[in-house]
C-alpha cells in the first residue's frame, strides 16, 4: 500500500480532526503510512475578511488551498469541517469519507451562569457566523452581536480579555474534540450552554475527507472508515442549502435527524436577516431522502412569496 500524505489546515482543531483521521485510517488498516501537510488558506491568512459578509471570496475560504494541493497532486487526501466545503466539489474531486458526526449542536460561552438568559439587557455577544447572528436576535433582540474571527482558543481568549464581551458562540463538536485531544482552551471560571433554539450550519459537526476521483487506492482505503448514516445525514442538509441556491455563511440553519428507517429534516431560513425566519419541517423513510429536501426547499420557498 502506498503512503497517503493529509493536508490540512494549521489550526489546533483541523490538527486534531486531521488526526482522528488517521487514527481510524491505521485502525482499519493496519500498514497504512500517513503524513501530515500544514497548508494554510485564504480564511486563516485574511482575519480581516468578515465571515457574515465575505464578499466576492466566499466559496473555498477555508478549502480551496487544500482542493489545489489534491489537484496538483502534492497530496492525496484533504481534511475538512463538511460545514465549510462548498457544495459542489471541484472537477476531479470527491468525497471520500465522512466520519461518524459529533453532535451538531452550538453552544454559548458566558462570564455569567444561565445560558441566554443569564446575559444582561443589551450584552454583548460575538460571532463570524450571520446564522447564529440572526438565530440569537430572534430570541434576544436586545442584544448587541458583534463580529468575531479566529481559531477557537483564540476567541475564548478575547472573551477573557474583552471586559464588555459578555459572551461567544461556537460549534459545540469543535471544543469537544479539542478537549479530547488535550488542547488547553482556557475555559475556566466561563458558563457553557447548548443551544437548543439554534439550528445548526448544513453539515456542521462532520469531518469529510476529500480526494481525486481517479485514485482508486486512496478511495478504497477511505471507505473503511465512512460512515453511512452520517453521510446520508449531512448529504440532505447539503441538498437544503443548494436548493436555496447558498454558500458556506448563507444564514440557514438545517438538521437531519435519522431513526431507524425514517428521515426527519428541519430547517429555518432567514432569507430577509432583518425578519423572522421561514421555517420547514419534513419526515419521510429514509429512502426518500433527497424527497425530504425537496419538500422543505419547497415549504420555505413558499414562505417567500
Amino acid at each position: 500500500m502506498k503512503p497517503f500524505t493529509i493536508g490540512t489546515r494549521g489550526s489546533d482543531l483541523a490538527l486534531a480532526q486531521t488526526r482522528m483521521v488517521a487514527v481510524l485510517l491505521r485502525k482499519e488498516n493496519s500498514n497504512v503510512q500517513i503524513h501530515e501537510q500544514v497548508i494554510q488558506t485564504t480564511g486563516d491568512a485574511r482575519l480581516d475578511i468578515s465571515l457574515s459578509n465575505p464578499g466576492p471570496i466566499d466559496k473555498g475560504l477555508f478549502t480551496k488551498e487544500l482542493e489545489r494541493a489534491l489537484l496538483d497532486r502534492s497530496i492525496d487526501l484533504a481534511v475538512h469541517s463538511l460545514k465549510d466545503l462548498p457544495i459542489e466539489n471541484p472537477e476531479g474531486l470527491v468525497l471520500g469519507a465522512i466520519l461518524p458526526r459529533e453532535e451538531p449542536d452550538d453552544v454559548l460561552i458566558s462570564k455569567h451562569p444561565g445560558g441566554m438568559k443569564g446575559l444582561s439587557p443589551g450584552a454583548c455577544v460575538a460571532t463570524g457566523s450571520l446564522r447564529r447572528r440572526c438565530f440569537l436576535l430572534s430570541e434576544r433582540p436586545d442584544l448587541e452581536v458583534v463580529e468575531l474571527r479566529g481559531n477557537v482558543p483564540t476567541r475564548i481568549k478575547k472573551l477573557r480579555d474583552q471586559h464588555g464581551l459578555e459572551a461567544i458562540v461556537l460549534a459545540g463538536a469543535g471544543i469537544r474534540r479539542l478537549s479530547m485531544a488535550g488542547c488547553a482552551l482556557g475555559m475556566d471560571g466561563f458558563h457553557q450552554t447548548a443551544l437548543a433554539f439554534m439550528l445548526p450550519a448544513p453539515g456542521q459537526g462532520a469531518v469529510a475527507v476529500q480526494c481525486r476521483a481517479d485514485d482508486h487506492e486512496t478511495l478504497a482505503v477511505l471507505q473503511t472508515i465512512h460512515d453511512l448514516p452520517s453521510a446520508v445525514a449531512v448529504t440532505a442538509e447539503r441538498a437544503v442549502l443548494a436548493g436555496l441556491g447558498g454558500g458556506c455563511h448563507t444564514p440557514v440553519g438545517v438538521l437531519a435527524t435519522i431513526a431507524k428507517d425514517t428521515i426527519h429534516l428541519k430547517a429555518a431560513w432567514y432569507y430577509d436577516p432583518a425578519s423572522d425566519p421561514a421555517t420547514a419541517s419534513v419526515t419521510k423513510p429514509l429512502t426518500e431522502w433527497t424527497r425530504a429536501a425537496s419538500d422543505v426547499i419547497d415549504q420555505l420557498y413558499g414562505q417567500t412569496k
